[in-house]
């Protein structure tokens, strides 16, 4: 930022007009925060991408049945065996059920045996029935299953019957129940570790409330632009989206807090006057601060070459948001420090004319250790990291099943109902196959399933407007291997038929889409996010060699991040089986977020080596980020730990994955392995610019007397 640029903005005067404008600005967007959530898209078709084979068959679905009509499963079970009087109790329970709002087509025991529904509900050993019906409230579904839940418990209570509402109806009121309230719950949580690590490394009972603040404002601002842009603009948003933008904006924004607040507090010991200070601290922090939300932006962005709309909603909405937050944080937090003045470090105040403390700390001392031997650290690390990359051998990436969906297993109503189903023969009639073809061809699309093992024998459901509807039930739950493997048979068995036009939709049929668009995804976005983060880091730079360094640590980081996820998630969470996007959603977080801290060293770098050269200014640019960098990746790991508190698997890997790649990327890769690098090769780093090639920046010097000078003093 141009010097003069951010001493306006800390003027004596214009302090207090940003810090009003900005209160003014989180009063009008602040009051639609609240609001987000009634604009979610968590339905299965606003995930899939438009040319994928279940969304297509979603919508020629809609001439049979309404989108959004949700089939229920009830399970009983006693392990005695159901009497008699259960069976009748059930029998009630179809007629109490029928009679709640939006609910239709209630088929019992007895219902089924009537209507001749070849589909037993009643298990063979009398251990367990099942009652199906569907349920349809509109938009409000999503809300208002959870409660549709709890009331159908009440309403199927028998003495010594175990109850679960299963199937899908059961599932997606288990998983909006896990969402619920969820955002509030993850904000409390990154904040109350954030603010610990905020006392801990301010050494200040005040200073950590201005970072934590701006952080929240920036919160409800992005929040209120997102809901505009999601009622307005068409912006896809879900519960995945928000969670993650909840721990982004917190994250990213109290790191470029960290790194204003040091800069600021190293020119108060420079400047006499605190206005002066900041505004050199601006000038100085701001270039680094607004290419590291950047970078995080353009990374995010890359997410719109994502064929998977939920990977592609994430990234403009998360830009969004990471955009306000760099906004507010070069605006507002630097007014409030003027505003409040040097007592706000209390009461470790930084006084004009004392000694930087940074010059004599650990990280100096680090980077004199290094300085010897630079060569053999940064070979040796290199290769300890590849051996901890292999550890991503043991991720299976082909999707969670249902079982693992949630931290609590087996224990989640839903998934312990359709187990029950699975174990005693009943058939979940609630996920369904579902297969659209022309009318004219329908028997010889029934005739084409035979002899496919996991399913059901096929039936025409309803013919329309010279389409046919083919529902075809498996014998396993919709998310398990063996369905998984016969949904792709019925699809080789109905594409095969001529003249039929047959596609196949269905909850499984979804979860195999979203795998195949993963996959594409994961081969086209990363190598579209590295040439992004490329071109910005030799803009920044303005070289060549050292952006490609960069990008070969962040690489080098991201597989040892997975290699050690991969280890946690097998033998320590017993979750082997990851989301098929995981590996996207990790490498854009940890290479946007982890190029962080390498700009933030590198520049201060560039900074030092005009005048200094580039092996003493790695030196002391180690020595004066290390710390702010250190609390900033702690901070980072901290928010995005938080995502382990939830109780989805997803999150619970996300978190984790992301937590260990900044931990690791912060401590070892940026503090060690990049400035061996930079010590090994010393101007090289610069190439092809003149920077630190022409003497006097590097004066000629004997080995031993180089090794000497390069030290910091300690």
């Amino acid at each position: 930022m141009h010097r003069q640029i951010a001493g306006k903005l800390t003027g004596k005067w214009t302090k207090w007009f940003v810090l009003v404008a900005v209160l003014v600005l989180l009063g009008i967007f602040g009051s639609l925060a609240g609001k987000l959530t009634s604009v979610q898209n968590n339905e299965a078709e606003s995930w899939l991408p438009q040319s994928a084979e279940s969304t297509q068959a979603i919508q020629r679905l809609e001439e049979f049945q309404d989108p959004n009509d949700l089939v229920t499963t009830v399970v009983y079970y006693r392990e005695s065996g159901l009497t008699d009087e259960d069976l009748t109790a059930i029998e009630g329970h179809g007629q109490e059920i029928a009679k709640l709002e939006g609910v239709s087509d209630v088929i019992t025991p007895q219902g089924a045996a009537t209507a001749g529904i070849p589909a037993p509900y009643v298990s063979e050993d009398g251990q367990v029935a099942k009652l199906d019906f569907t349920i349809n409230r509109g938009d409000e579904l999503w809300e208002d299953m959870p409660d549709v839940a709890d009331e159908i418990r009440d309403l199927t209570a028998i003495d010594g019957v175990e109850v679960y509402v299963a199937g899908a109806g059961g599932t997606t009121a288990d998983q909006a129940a896990a969402f619920a309230g969820m955002d509030g719950r993850l904000l409390l949580i990154t904040l109350c570790a954030v603010i610990l690590i905020l006392l801990i490394s301010y050494r200040s009972p005040v200073l950590w409330a201005l970072p934590i603040f701006c952080a929240v404002v920036s919160l409800g601002i992005a929040m209120g632009v997102l809901y505009l842009l999601a009622k307005y603009a068409d912006m896809t948003i879900n519960g995945q989206t928000q969670f993650i933008m909840t721990v982004l904006v917190i994250g990213a924004g109290t790191d470029y807090a960290l790194l204003l607040v040091a800069r600021y507090r190293e020119e108060l010991r420079r400047h006499e006057d605190r206005h002066e200070a900041m505004a050199y601290a601006l000038h100085r922090a701001a270039p680094a601060i607004f290419a590291s939300a950047t970078t995080v932006v353009v990374g995010l962005l890359c997410l719109m070459f994502a064929e998977l709309n939920s990977t592609a909603g994430l990234g403009p909405a998360n830009a969004v948001a990471v955009a306000v937050t760099f906004l507010v944080m070069v605006t507002l937090l630097p007014a409030l420090l003027v505003i409040c003045g040097r007592w706000v470090f209390w009461p470790f105040i930084p006084r004009f004319g004392t000694e930087e403390p940074t010059e004599s700390g650990f990280w100096a001392r680090t980077g004199n250790r290094i300085a010897p031997r630079p060569r053999k650290v940064w070979i040796l690390t290199t290769g300890v990291l590849l051996v901890i990359a292999l550890g991503a051998l043991r991720l299976d990436t082909s999707g969670i099943p249902n079982d693992e969906t949630y931290v609590a297993g087996h224990d989640v109503e839903s998934v312990a109902g359709n187990e029950l189903l699975v174990e005693h023969g009943l058939v979940d009639a609630s996920s369904p196959a579902q297969i659209v073809a022309n009318a004219d061809q329908a028997d010889a699309v029934v005739a084409a399933l035979k002899g496919i093992d996991g399913i059901s024998e096929p039936v025409v459901a309803a013919q329309k407007n010279g389409t046919a509807l083919i529902l075809v039930n498996l014998t396993a739950d919709a998310l398990d291997d063996q369905s998984i493997q016969a949904v792709h048979e019925v699809r080789d068995a109905v594409h095969a038929v001529k003249g039929s036009d047959a596609q196949v939709g269905g909850w499984t049929a979804v979860t195999i889409d979203i795998q195949e668009a993963s996959a594409r995804d994961n081969k086209v976005v990363i190598p579209i996010m590295l040439l992004a983060v490329m071109l910005i880091l030799m803009g920044l730079l303005r070289a060549l060699t050292s952006p490609l360094i960069l990008i070969g640590t962040v690489i080098l980081s991201f597989a040892a991040a997975l290699g050690i996820s991969g280890v946690v998630f097998d033998l320590v969470y017993d979750r082997p089986h990851t989301d098929p996007g995981f590996p996207l959603y990790a490498f854009v977080f940890l290479v946007a977020l982890g190029i962080d801290y390498n700009i933030f060293l590198m520049t201060r770098v560039r900074e030092e080596t005009v005048g200094k050269g580039t092996r003493r200014g790695s030196l002391i640019a180690l020595a004066s980020t290390g710390g702010v960098i250190t609390a900033a990746g702690i901070v980072l790991a901290a928010t995005f730990g938080a995502l382990a508190t939830m109780p989805l698997t997803f999150a619970l890997q996300i978190g984790t994955a992301i937590a260990l790649g900044v931990l690791l990327d912060t401590m070892i890769v940026r503090s060690v392995l990049v400035t061996a690098i930079n010590l090994d090769l010393g101007g090289r780093i610069w190439w092809p610019s003149a920077l630190d090639r022409k003497p006097p920046v590097v004066p000629p010097a004997e080995p031993a007397a180089e090794a000497e000078s390069e030290r910091v003093p300690v």
